[in-house]
């Protein structure tokens, strides 16, 4: 016989009850946990895995739990541990803890002898407060690991297919953050972590030997006058590429100044491109938003074991046919010979964005944005000997695994998803720290 667990474990599980059976993952990993401890038999595992929903498994396991013994409490506490559920964990044995303190000092208060002076008798335990819905399971402070310089050989076998990264100052880079919003926009919240976004993008632009320039907390009126000064400067001439960063509050194709009004990005990229920032032809221009771009919340969904799916044709059958037109046409051919050649209106450019058309962007109220903390990363790591390209698409990779953590919010387990568009037209390498003798 089992008998059953304590009775102040049994109050835990009673306070807490509503608590696990909203928040509490039952899976197999789980109740896997609890059987090899003993805790359940198989046909007790058997009965909670068929329920078709996590609350009936929940419930069905608190109502076996108070009956499988005095370990079963500690083996619960553990196994949800083993689950990534620490914060239900502790929310229980703090309960439990509590419990028992208030039961011996009331013992101790009914007791003719005199009190102990030590102050823990009375010290109450501070209770466990969660971080703001902005987390994440998977973070840590921002990385620190110095930027990793490229080889010479390195260089030496990938320069000519790149774009040319020789210039002393890599180039100029700007970084606007907004975390401040004024009272006129009231529904602007403040956005705690983005300080470490722009230290962070600070350090690691500098690192890879730009200039950088940080603005904070400026209307959209400010933000465009200093971009505009920004696109201006004749710094630009001489150095071979450009960074501007844009850390805010944002919907679909713009971002928020602290006044509350709208900046759109479409002008950002205008106020780059070869007719308005003629000193930055030919060069590479990248832009990373950190802002929302819509409301909507990626809850994510269940992974599906299996082949993986083919991509259509369709779309590469619709512009079928096409290139070839007009190639026959020698004129055509002669006249562009004799032209000035003329560069397309934008191009160059390749913009990272923290989240897809339409959905929330993730920031960890202490440890910043998801994104920017994967692009710090990649930057650091993989800027030795991998183009800009395949530097997002890893960040993309990275962010893909990351998961939300804020139980008892609609953010607990919430997905994110960065992208990037690109009209560069060469590899861009930033070849840290290496510069070619001549």
């Amino acid at each position: 016989m089992l008998g059953g667990m304590q009775e102040r474990d049994k109050k835990a599980l009673r306070k807490r009850s509503v608590i696990l059976s909203k928040e509490m993952v039952v899976d197999e990993l789980l109740v896997q946990s609890l059987t090899a401890d003993e805790i359940l038999t198989d046909s007790m595992a058997e009965s909670i895995l068929v329920e078709k929903t996590s609350q009936k498994r929940s419930y069905r396991l608190l109502s076996l739990l108070p009956k499988r013994g005095p370990r079963a409490f500690s083996s619960f506490c553990s196994a949800l541990k083993d689950t990534e559920q620490h914060h239900l964990s502790a929310l229980l044995t703090e309960y439990s803890e509590s419990d028992s303190r208030e039961a011996d000092t009331k013992r101790l208060l009914d007791s003719p002898f005199p009190l102990s002076t030590q102050e823990g008798v009375f010290a109450a335990k501070r209770a466990r407060t969660h971080e703001s819905v902005e987390m994440c399971l998977d973070a840590d402070s921002p990385i620190i690991t110095p930027v990793l310089p490229c080889t010479p050989d390195f260089y030496l076998s990938h320069y000519q297919q790149s774009y040319p990264m020789v210039s002393s100052r890599r180039g100029l880079a700007l970084v606007i953050s907004n975390t401040v919003f004024e009272a006129t926009a009231p529904d602007l919240e403040t956005r705690k972590g983005g300080e470490v976004d722009e230290e962070v993008l600070r350090k690691v632009f500098t690192e890879l030997e730009y200039q950088v320039t940080v603005q904070r907390d400026l209307t959209a009126r400010d933000m465009k006058m200093c971009i505009e000064a920004f696109g201006r400067q004749q710094g630009h001439g001489t150095m071979d590429s450009s960074v501007l960063c844009l850390l805010s509050h944002g919907v679909e194709g713009a971002v928020y100044g602290t006044d509350g009004e709208l900046l759109p990005l479409d002008w950002v990229f205008e106020a780059f491109d070869n007719s308005h920032c003629p000193l930055l032809q030919n060069k590479p221009k990248m832009f990373f938003i950190q802002a929302c771009r819509g409301e909507e919340m990626d809850c994510g969904v269940e992974q599906l074991d299996g082949p993986g799916r083919t991509s259509s044709p369709g779309c590469e059958q619709r512009d079928a046919g096409r290139e070839g037109e007009g190639d026959g046409d020698g004129r055509r051919r002669e006249e562009r010979g004799r032209l000035r050649v003329k560069l397309p209106q934008r191009s160059d450019m390749i913009c990272g964005y923290a989240s897809l058309k339409g959905t929330a962007a993730m920031r960890n109220t202490k440890r910043g944005s998801w994104f920017i903390q994967e692009l710090n990363t990649a930057l650091r790591l993989r800027s030795r000997d991998t183009h800009l390209s395949d530097i997002m698409v890893q960040v993309n990779g990275r962010i893909k695994e990351r998961e939300g953590y804020a139980p008892g919010t609609p953010h607990h387990r919430c997905k994110e998803m960065s992208e990037f568009t690109s009209s560069l037209c060469k590899d861009l390498y930033l070849f840290p720290k290496y510069h070619p003798h001549y």
